[in-house]
């Protein structure tokens, strides 16, 4: 959630860093801004009833004690809360007005990344590995087919389109895949493994930014209070949500294997043959909670992490520095990792790296206290 202050005092540059992602949201600040001129108003003028409140009371209590008539400023003090609590409600209005509208705007973009609105404004940062040399190439669902790795017909007979059922060596290979990724990072890299719950909360869902705006792509239990977890990022942010840490403690690194559930609501026209878009995957999670100076160090050591998974299987990868309008909703700047697959003759994304600022952090209430004794908002990614 973008910081009110930032709106208020540089809205043209807040305007400016929006419009670069391209989906208009830069029309959101104006009524960001009218909505926080009304919310401000009437706080001023609760304060200043509530104050004259206070001072008719000391009035009627100077007057009692004189065994004076009190009538007058006892109506005055009627009348003035009746005020009050229209006013109240009128500015817890106005307050939600404003936090809906902000968690209905994305982040803005870092100055480094590149400005456009499709694929073809990613600038590839890095490669690595070559091209695998194969006399005869198959694609994924021919090739595990035929060594029997998994059953997609019967997946479909169980759950339905879009999701997979490994057999034999292609689940043996699933399970060790997931136990080398956490291995390594543990062991070499220092994260700290979590088993967290596959269920959260839908406060943890706000709080990295998956609701309100892609409801639709998760499937919600408890009537939307409860939700499968998209990806265990959610777990992970959430685990320190309103909590205040000590810089010394930071940053924190954790990981963690979920399986990883979402309708894809707004995947119409993309690829969906095979494993390539389904409703259930299983992922390993890299999170960092960071302090805001070291953020953008620690978003490149932990692609640097990621990428360390692929050079160790002997993949040949890229690494992309995603335009403003491919980032995702939460994300300040982004590296994608993609693994050339030889049988769809095209990079493959694997993993996506991001620096979520203090956006995720606002969103949750999750600080950290400085040196010098002072709350503030932690870095996510």
């Amino acid at each position: 959630m973008l910081d009110i202050r930032l709106v208020r005092e540089k809205p043209d540059y807040v305007r400016e860093r929006l419009a670069s992602r391209g989906g208009g949201d830069e029309a959101k600040v104006d009524e960001v801004l009218r909505v926080d001129a009304e919310r401000r108003k009437t706080e001023t003028e609760l304060q200043r009833l509530q104050s004259e409140r206070n001072r008719l009371s000391k009035e009627i209590g100077a007057k009692r004690s004189r065994k004076e008539p009190s009538d007058e400023p006892e109506a005055q003090v009627r009348k003035i809360g009746e005020q009050i609590g229209d006013l109240t409600q009128r500015a817890s209005a106005f307050d939600e007005a404003q936090r809906n509208l902000l968690l209905e705007t994305p982040n803005l973009p870092h100055q480094s990344v590149p400005i456009g609105k499709d694929p073809n404004a990613n600038r590839v940062v890095r490669t690595w590995g070559e091209k695998a040399r194969l006399t005869q190439s198959a694609d994924h669902v021919a090739l595990g087919t035929r060594l029997n790795l998994l059953d997609l017909d019967r997946a479909a007979k169980l759950s339905g389109s879009g999701f997979i059922c490994f057999t034999g060596a292609g689940a043996k290979l699933e399970r060790a895949l997931i136990n080398f990724m956490i291995d390594l990072h543990t062991r070499d890299h220092g994260y700290v493994e979590i088993s967290p719950p596959f269920l959260v909360r839908r406060d943890c869902m706000i709080g990295t930014s998956q609701l309100p705006k892609f409801e639709a792509d998760m499937y919600g239990l408890e009537e939307n209070q409860l939700f499968l977890a998209p990806t265990a990022e959610v777990p992970l942010t959430n685990l320190h949500r309103e909590e205040i840490l000590s810089a010394v403690d930071l940053p924190k690194k954790f990981v963690a294997y979920t399986p990883c559930f979402r309708r894809e609501a707004g995947a119409a026209g993309r690829e969906t043959r095979g494993i390539i878009r389904v409703h259930q995957f299983d992922k390993v999670e890299l999170v960092k909670i960071t302090v805001p100076e070291k953020s953008y160090e620690e978003l490149e050591s932990l692609a640097a992490d990621a990428e360390q998974v692929l050079q160790q299987l002997g993949l040949h990868y890229r690494v992309l520095a995603l335009c403003t309008g491919e980032m995702g909703f939460a994300s300040a700047k982004s590296y994608d990792i993609e693994v050339w697959s030889p049988g769809q003759d095209a990079f493959l994304e694997v993993s996506s790296c991001s620096n979520c600022e203090d956006f995720q952090a606002r969103r949750m209430q999750l600080r950290f206290k400085d040196r010098d004794g002072k709350n503030r908002f932690c870095s996510l990614r």
